[in-house]
């Protein structure tokens, strides 16, 4: 495990400790969520974060302006605390291990189905309930559309894989082709 990810954990399990503490804990992966689409999605924004050559208070007193009336205290003092330390880069890799550990601990997991086409609520409802049932946490699905498929689907809960896809069928079956010997 590197470094950064150890340092993110830790980072993370103080801020679920705070936050279910204050009964916040989807509040705070919401706030953290829009902090780290904001920083992620805008270069200007990371650039200011990471200038050396701008105070740390005048970076706390933009965030606070920024994200004040979105974000709890605890977030703002997370993300304070980062900068503040140097590591204003890790902000997604904290958010990625306050997602795993909130879900740990509430037993929950995050399913990324990349599908042919967009799933409808039904469909992630039935895909929910029958992979919760396979690895036994409650599970929520985000989609995402890959016309590559050509159909099927593939699901990715932590680091497993399961592939679906009549993509990932012929490539498997074109593998099993090749290797025997005629």
């Amino acid at each position: 495990m590197s470094r950064g990810t150890v340092v993110a954990k830790r980072y993370a399990k103080a801020l679920f400790q705070l936050a279910q503490q204050k009964g916040l804990v989807a509040e705070t992966e919401a706030q953290l969520s829009l902090i780290v689409n904001v920083v992620e999605s805008n270069a200007e924004v990371r650039a200011f974060l990471s200038a050396p050559n701008i105070t740390l208070d005048t970076k706390r007193k933009t965030l606070l302006q920024a994200f004040g009336a979105e974000a709890s205290p605890i977030v703002l003092n997370l993300v304070s605390l980062l900068i503040e330390r140097g590591r204003e880069g890790e902000l997604s890799s904290v958010f990625a291990a306050y997602l795993q550990v909130a879900g740990d601990a509430l037993g929950r997991t995050d399913a990324h189905v990349i599908s042919s086409q967009p799933l409808n609520e039904e469909e992630k409802t039935k895909l929910a309930q029958k992979f919760g049932t396979l690895v036994g946490k409650t599970i929520r699905v985000t989609n995402t559309v890959d016309p590559e498929l050509l159909g099927g689907l593939t699901v990715r809960i932590g680091d497993t894989l399961y592939d679906g896809s009549l993509k990932g069928k012929l490539e498997r079956l074109d593998k099993a082709l090749q290797s025997v010997a005629i």
